[in-house]
């Protein structure tokens, strides 16, 4: 069998560990497959090892702007399955606008489905963005010879919108191996020594709060608790503008809250030994691979309650709701003066982390790729 990757439209960070997991840790040869032929942009192909079975395709569209993309992907991409003789396609996000028959639509983007989320961003061209999305993936998914869902959360909710679809299964991402490795540079004893450093992973975003997470830390350094906050991501717009703000009104002397710009994946690990605590504040997600990352790093966790967070956290960390700067503190005080239940916490994150693996992923999907081909191919 040869199968053929769709990941031309894979520009987050969360797509590109993706991809990286998935190519580094298949072995197509155990499910019969020949052949897989990637089709990306150079950033994304420079960053996935070379492999004897792997073909990487990087038409120039895919350098160009995003209306050349949807060009190829729409008129041009089905030729090139078919001239390399690709039995199925693999579309890695449901925006993709192909007719490539059969195909196996991967769902990554939560936002355009979850309740409340698009009214974040008013009357923008980012919520225009999102309508249009929300319309372009509904007729993918519906479409679509099988879906795969990252969450059991997103699979229910998304499928209240499109209706039930015929073939889907559950496959969750995997965490890179950096993030289980990590050397915390100070243990939690029963209480503390200096200041707890906090961190957060995300760019700045609507549904991010990081605002709200600064607040909460000003909360309880007012109660003298000696406490910092590390924001890893940058932002840019409306949310970083916001942010700024709340930082400018709560930290007036730059004394506790740091913020990052974009950090490559590989480096996030050092950044996370320096800490004691990790937050998790969206409200919005298809799969928190970032919330993962931090279980994986075996730090305490608070965490939002909202989306599939308690689905991948279960009992591995204290929730709050990430709208309430005054729950944020409860949950991360909450953590700082119970030492039992910090450390349980600590063990069953880091317990259920051990199931998130890209060799799980790698093989649930290519099985179910090779027996989507398989029913497809039944008279």
């Amino acid at each position: 069998m040869i199968i053929g990757i769709d990941a031309s439209r894979n520009r987050s960070g969360g797509t590109f560990a993706h991809m990286v997991g998935l190519i580094t840790e298949v072995m197509p040869e155990q499910y019969g497959v020949k052949e897989i032929h990637l089709w990306s942009h150079k950033k994304l192909l420079d960053e996935i090892p070379d492999k004897p079975w792997l073909i990487k395709h990087n038409p120039i569209y895919l350098e160009k702007n995003i209306f050349q993309q949807l060009f190829w992907q729409r008129f041009i991409f089905k030729r090139e399955l078919k001239l390399n003789n690709c039995e199925l396609v693999f579309n890695t996000t449901a925006g993709s606008l192909g007719k490539f028959q059969p195909n196996v639509t991967l769902s990554q983007d939560m936002l355009p489905f979850e309740p409340g989320e698009m009214q974040r961003y008013k009357l923008s061209l980012g919520r225009l963005r999102l309508i249009f999305l929300k319309s372009a993936y509904i007729r993918a998914l519906r479409h679509s010879t099988a879906v795969i869902f990252l969450t059991r959360y997103a699979s229910n909710m998304i499928q209240q919108i499109t209706g039930p679809l015929s073939i889907s299964k559950v496959i969750s991402h995997g965490v890179n191996d950096g993030f289980r490795n990590i050397q915390l540079s100070r243990q939690w004893s029963e209480e503390p020594i200096g200041e707890i450093r906090c961190i957060y992973v995300s760019s700045a975003a609507p549904y991010k709060h990081q605002w709200h997470v600064v607040r909460a830390i000003k909360l309880l350094r007012t109660q003298g608790i000696s406490i910092s906050l590390t924001l890893v991501g940058g932002g840019d717009g409306e949310p970083q503008r916001r942010l700024d703000e709340e930082i400018r009104l709560s930290d007036r002397d730059n004394d506790f809250v740091t913020q990052h710009p974009f950090i490559h994946i590989d480096d996030i690990p050092n950044l996370l030994s320096d800490s004691d605590l990790f937050i998790f504040a969206s409200s919005c997600e298809n799969m928190p691979v970032t919330l993962i990352e931090g279980m994986a790093s075996g730090l305490p966790i608070a965490c939002s309650n909202r989306g599939p967070m308690p689905e991948v956290l279960g009992n591995g960390g204290v929730f709050f709701d990430p709208e309430d700067p005054e729950s944020i503190a409860d949950a991360i005080k909450l953590l700082i003066k119970d030492p039992k239940l910090r450390k349980e916490c600590i063990e069953t994150s880091y317990e259920i982390a051990s199931e998130y693996l890209w060799s799980t992923n790698a093989r649930k999907t290519f099985e179910f790729l090779v027996e989507t081909i398989k029913n497809s191919q039944k008279p």
